[in-house]
């Protein structure tokens, strides 16, 4: 069991110790121009001569131009160079080359980024903030944005305390656009053909174009088309379960006439997540004034995503058994104004957003029933379905012989219309001291619909639509004749959904802030700055099954304003909603206010060389539980959970030495406070809670750094994250004697609650306990050579890409579940975490460069390791581990790229 904990081999540690002691490294960041803020026209970035060492490296993350070497904060910048060189078409992409960052989901889409092993298991907002110059898309399932055409991607590790919000608890990753010239014109494009290594063939074109109007105006767009071949076979069962067991359901009660056999033969397809993608990018730039600067601009792109992207090493390597459709239908725009001017010698910036996305979901569901399956005797209601042509008789003759296909489907629809206001007035730059004022709303409204189905639900024996004809008795289930337990009543709340969530979903978030800078000497700067917070949520909607809409209590028909709801629910929303939400309206309500701060120290004690200490702080909202049916107890109240707050304290160094070796390092501790987590409670069938978990701190080094030697450039980076409860993560329970779950005030090793069926153990995680998902070492190195070949520029290119192995769940049982489920009882008890293997795998890349014609050949995973990064299940992990997903780094991947520049 050695291989299941810790640093995973010598030869892991040897390579982490090797590369931190080099210092090569920074990956090739942003060479962008001294722009007057970043929203704006850049002017023309500076270059290095050939063998003269490092270009100018400018960023924007304090919103204003600023040299990375003078920021006093852990920053990292991807430079376009450096997206193409490394083949970053996504999210995915571009976090594997940023030490810092993690990230969880189960497909391009569908993924949550994290930095320094800050990652929430819970709650309902984001811990990272996600920018397309300065417009938050905020949100825990980001869309994947189509890198090109862009000047740089930047990633600010820690809480920013002033300038970003809610959504920058632990981070923040921003995307900035190149901008429009009104000097030149340009126009460019790129092809490239690729594959998976034994996957399918894929392929991309995109292409950009700059067209000066006038003098003060011009024009800038980009355009892509995208598919990508997949690499997880979906392949037939043939009558076995990836457990290897017969596939045979029993449907609970084990009677003969209800067994059902499951095949996936006709959806069964080699490749099958696969994706296409396309979409494209408007920017208008107008200087009607000398000093003013409007610009206009909309994003906009549709992604169509099939498949997982994990799979099943127990049905085989990149292999699943899915036996419905697993699809993302993605599509989202974002609409943004900025302005830049001058009043007097004021600076005055306003950035206006407005986003919109649309998700609609289809997920394979079966082995949720196969779990239920699993439970036996009691739930063949929940599983025994008959189609009605299959039925003979009638009242208490009633036969029925046809089963329907009885496995669940995911079906989900998704709306989010987001508006985002914010206005920066900075003092002028003739004054001794420079401070930035500013004031920031976020207006958003999710709306979630998600079925919970079986198909043909709404079409079963004993389902009567209003004005029906159907003379069968209402009913669900085995009929009573035929030795079962016949339910009267539909059991499909709407359309084929047995359990549905009509909801819709309102944040509002406010804030004002402010930033100041005061040199104490010419080399010494001092920074301060504070940001007041206002933020408000609200639900209004209905969730549960038919039971729970037909409850006299907790459901209000709103047309006739009386208790109950009629089934099938209506076409048009919201016409049926729960009342549990503690408010006589039926709205649950969540209201939080509050401020973060950040200091900063920088010493700029030679030209090239400076240290800073910087202390911050960041949050991320709590909000609302609604009441939970407690089985054959009744409704039990559940407490909100609180805001999560993070402190920062970080020191570091930005060196340059003689303009070819860059060196950037930073120690930082943080402070977690009140963790987010969701859990679902003992009896309460199903259903899940979010609370707060404790108490968390974080300590670690961050280095990037570059070295060049004439045409050979090392660059290198990493981070060492040490993450761990502070303090015992005691479990929750429900309290009989108060009606209410909430978490309890102490808890002993081995003790469980009392009464709890079943048994719930008091100690989630003891003090200690490592914390789910980060590595603790991750970085890359890579060697470069230029050259020259005939009258063309040339260059080869090698990268490691190495991290060590992470555990999966903050609950140290649940952890252990996802990586070693046949001894997580046994590992639990003796107090260890199994985390998932650590992993090292190269990239290779090669090119040429003549005039304006560029060619390059590219292969990534080069030795097709299964690097593991997370995994995932279909539900509970303590119900569903034996179906549980691995989530891996992409298999072997290679391609040519080809592009044109005029």
């Amino acid at each position: 069991m050695k291989t299941q904990f810790g640093l995973k081999s010598k030869a892991m540690r040897v390579l982490g110790a090797t590369t931190i002691l080099s210092t090569m490294v920074l990956p090739t960041v942003a060479r962008a121009a001294d722009e007057p803020q970043e929203a704006m026209a850049p002017s023309p970035e500076p270059q290095a001569a050939e063998g003269e060492g490092f270009g100018e490296i400018v960023v924007t993350a304090t919103r204003k131009a600023e040299s990375i070497q003078k920021v006093p904060i852990s920053i990292q910048a991807l430079s376009a160079d450096t997206l193409a060189q490394r083949q970053v078409k996504g999210l995915t992409d571009f976090a594997t080359l940023m030490p810092s960052v993690s990230f969880a989901g189960i497909s391009p889409g569908r993924n949550t980024p994290y930095f320094r092993g800050i990652v929430p298991a819970g709650g309902g907002r984001e811990s990272v903030g996600y920018y397309i110059d300065d417009i938050p898309i905020t949100g825990t399932g980001l869309p994947d944005i189509q890198v090109y055409d862009m000047e740089r991607i930047e990633a600010l590790s820690g809480p920013q305390g002033t300038l970003y919000g809610a959504g920058s608890l632990a981070g923040t990753i921003r995307f900035i656009t190149n901008k429009p010239k009104t000097d030149r014109m340009e126009f460019g494009w790129d092809a490239e053909v690729n594959k998976y290594g034994k996957g399918g063939f894929g392929g991309q074109y995109q292409t950009f174009v700059n067209v000066p109007i006038a003098d003060n105006l011009a024009v800038r767009a980009m355009g892509f088309y995208r598919r990508d071949g997949g690499y997880i076979d979906n392949t037939p069962n043939n009558g076995k379960f990836n457990d290897g067991k017969s596939s045979t359901l029993t449907l609970g009660d084990n009677n003969p006439n209800t067994k059902y056999t499951l095949d996936n033969s006709s959806i069964a397809k080699n490749d099958y997540n696969d994706i296409e993608a396309y979409g494209g990018k408007l920017q208008v730039l107008w200087q009607p004034a000398d000093g003013w600067d409007v610009m206009p601009q909309i994003t906009a792109q549709k992604q169509i995503v099939n498949g997982y992207f994990g799979f099943d090493p127990r049905v085989g390597d990149l292999e699943v058994h899915d036996y419905d459709t697993t699809q993302l239908n993605d599509k989202w725009y974002q609409a943004a104004l900025s302005i830049h001017g001058h009043i007097g010698d004021f600076d005055l910036v306003s950035a206006t957003g407005y986003y919109q996305r649309q998700l609609k979901v289809l997920n394979d569901y079966t082995y949720y029933t196969v779990t239920y399956d699993g439970f036996g005797p009691g739930y063949e209601n929940y599983l025994q379905f008959f189609d009605k042509n299959g039925c003979t008789g009638s009242g208490a003759s009633l036969k029925c012989t046809s089963l329907i296909n009885p496995t669940q489907y995911y079906s989900g629809l998704r709306n989010e219309r987001k508006f985002t206001q914010e206005v920066r007035l900075s003092t002028p730059k003739s004054w001794p001291f420079d401070v930035t004022i500013g004031g920031f709303l976020h207006h958003q409204t999710n709306e979630v619909n998600n079925d919970y189905g079986i198909h043909g639900l709404a079409d079963i024996v004993g389902f009567t639509r209003a004005g029906g004809g159907d003379s069968n008795p209402a009913g669900f289930g085995i009929p009573t004749t035929q030795g079962g337990t016949m339910t009267l009543g539909s059991p499909a709340v709407k359309r084929d959904a047995f359990y549905m969530t009509e909801q819709n979903n309102y944040w509002r978030d406010y804030a004002v802030f402010g930033e100041g800078h005061y040199n104490i000497t010419p080399e010494l700067k001092l920074t301060g700055g504070i940001r007041y917070f206002w933020t408000r949520y609200k639900v209004l909607g209905f969730a549960g099954v038919a039971g729970s809409a037909r409850n006299t209590i907790t459901s209000l028909y709103v047309p006739t304003g009386k208790y109950g709801c009629p089934i099938p629910f209506p076409d048009e929303r919201l016409q049926c909603i729960n009342t549990n939400f503690a408010s006589p309206d039926g709205v649950g309500r969540y209201r939080e206010q509050g401020e973060t701060h950040k200091v900063a120290l920088n010493w700029q004690f030679t030209p090239t060389k400076m240290i800073y200490a910087n202390y911050s702080t960041g949050f991320r909202p709590g909000g609302f539980n609604r009441p939970l049916r407690i089985r054959n107890i009744g409704v039990a109240t559940v407490p909100p959970f609180q805001s999560e707050e993070l402190t920062n304290y970080e020191i570091g160094i930005k060196t340059t030495w003689n303009n070819m070796f860059r060196f950037n390092a930073a120690v930082y501790y943080e402070d977690w406070n009140n963790i987010q987590y969701s859990v679902v409670v003992s009896g309460a069938q199903g259903a899940g809670i979010t609370g707060n978990a404790g108490k968390a701190r974080v300590y670690g080094i961050e280095y990037d750094a570059e070295l060049k030697l004439g045409k050979v450039t090392i660059s290198t980076n990493g981070a060492y994250n040490n993450a761990k409860l502070k303090g015992d993560f005691c479990n929750f329970a429900f309290n009989p004697a108060t009606l209410s779950i909430s978490q309890l005030p102490a808890c002993t090793q081995g003790l469980s609650v009392v009464g709890s069926s079943p048994p719930t153990p008091q100690v989630a995680a003891a003090d200690g306990t490592r914390l789910p998902r980060q590595p603790e070492f991750k970085g890359t190195t890579s060697v470069r050579y230029d050259t020259s070949w005939g009258d063309a520029d040339a260059y080869i290119q090698g990268a490691a890409l190495y991290q060590t192995g992470a555990t999966q769940d903050l609950n140290v049982f649940n952890g252990n579940l996802y990586v070693c489920p046949e001894i997580a009882a046994a590992e639990t008890a003796a107090g260890r975490q199994c985390q998932t293997p650590g992993f090292v795998s190269f990239d290779f890349s090669a090119g040429i460069k003549k005039d304006n014609w560029t060619f390059d050949v590219f292969i990534q995973n080069a030795f097709d390791k299964r690097g593991e990064l997370t995994k995932n299940t279909f539900c509970s992990i303590t119900f569903c581990s034996g179906s549980s997903r691995t989530f891996a780094i992409k298999p072997q991947f290679f391609g040519v790229r080809w592009g044109h520049r005029y």
